[in-house]
C-alpha cells in the first residue's frame, strides 16, 4: 500500500503512516507533521503519539468529526515537507553508572560478545542517540540506533520490578526507566536523573526529537547526583 497512509484507530484518532521502516531520517517529516497538526486541529487536538514510523493523533469527538479530522490531516499530508530544524533537535546528557549490581546484564554482555567491560561502557556512551518515541511508561524514550555489537535480544523472562533510571539496551534500542516497573530490557547501568516528574512544566526529561549522550560516571558521582545505588538483586528482595 501506498504511503503516506490515513489509519482509522478508533471513534477519536487516526493513525498515519508515513513511513514503513525505522530512519532517522523520518525525524523531520515526523516533527514537521506534528506542528502542522497543532495547527490545523488547534483546541481540538487532544493528544499527538510520535513512534518511529507513525503518528497517532487524538482528536476532540465532541468538536470534529471522523471525517473532518481525516480531511485535514489530508490536506496537511498533500503539501508536507519536513523540518529541517528538527534533524538538528536539544541534546541531552545522561549520566550513568555502568556496574554489575544495578546493570546485571553486563556480564552477560561480555559473554556474548567478548568484549570487556570498559569497551562495552566505551561502545554504549560513545554513541549519540535520537529519541524515536516516547511510550510503555510515562517518558521512557526509545533511542536508537544502538551498535550493532552491543545488540542483545530483550530477557526470556521479564523482571517484575525494574528499579527506576535503569539504562538498558534491547535489539538496537536503548532506554532508561523512569520509574520503577516491569521490563525485560538487558540493565547494564543507573542514571540518578528524575527522567519524568508529573509536577514538571516539561514532564519528561527526554523528548522525541532530541540527542541524548551517556557520560560515564563512579558511584561517588553517581551518589552524589542523587542516585539510589541498591543492586537490582536488593530491590527486588526488599520489594518481594
Amino acid at each position: 500500500m501506498r504511503l503516506p497512509r490515513l489509519e482509522n484507530a478508533g471513534v477519536d484518532a487516526w493513525l498515519v503512516r508515513l513511513f514503513d521502516t525505522i530512519d532517522e531520517a523520518n525525524m523531520p517529516w515526523l516533527m514537521a507533521l506534528c506542528r502542522r497538526c497543532e495547527d490545523a486541529f488547534g483546541t481540538a487536538l487532544v493528544d499527538l503519539v510520535p513512534s518511529y514510523t507513525t503518528l497517532l493523533v487524538h482528536y476532540d469527538a465532541a468538536r470534529l468529526t471522523a471525517a473532518e479530522a481525516r480531511e485535514r490531516l489530508a490536506n496537511i499530508l498533500a503539501d508536507l515537507r519536513p523540518d529541517e530544524g528538527a534533524a538538528a533537535g536539544a541534546i541531552k546528557e545522561v549520566p550513568v553508572w555502568y556496574d554489575e549490581s544495578v546493570g546485571p546484564e553486563l556480564e552477560r554482555l561480555m559473554d556474548v560478545t567478548g568484549f570487556d567491560r570498559q569497551t562495552l561502557i566505551e561502545l554504549h556512551s560513545g554513541h549519540e542517540y535520537r529519541v524515536f518515541a516516547l511510550g510503555f511508561a510515562p517518558g521512557f524514550a526509545f533511542m536508537g540506533s544502538l551498535d550493532e555489537r552491543l545488540e542483545m535480544p530483550r530477557l526470556d523472562t521479564p523482571r517484575q520490578r525494574v528499579p527506576a533510571g535503569s539504562v538498558a539496551v534491547a535489539g538496537r534500542q536503548t532506554s532508561a526507566y523512569p520509574r520503577q516497573s516491569p521490563g525485560g530490557w538487558n540493565l547494564i547501568g543507573r542514571t540518578p536523573l528524575t527522567l519524568f516528574d508529573q509536577h514538571r512544566e516539561e514532564q519528561s526529561y527526554l523528548q522525541v526529537g532530541d540527542r541524548v549522550r551517556f557520560k560515564p560516571v563512579d558511584r561517588a558521582e553517581f551518589e552524589r547526583l542523587g542516585g539510589n545505588p541498591r543492586p537490582v538483586a536488593a530491590t527486588q528482595e526488599a520489594r518481594s
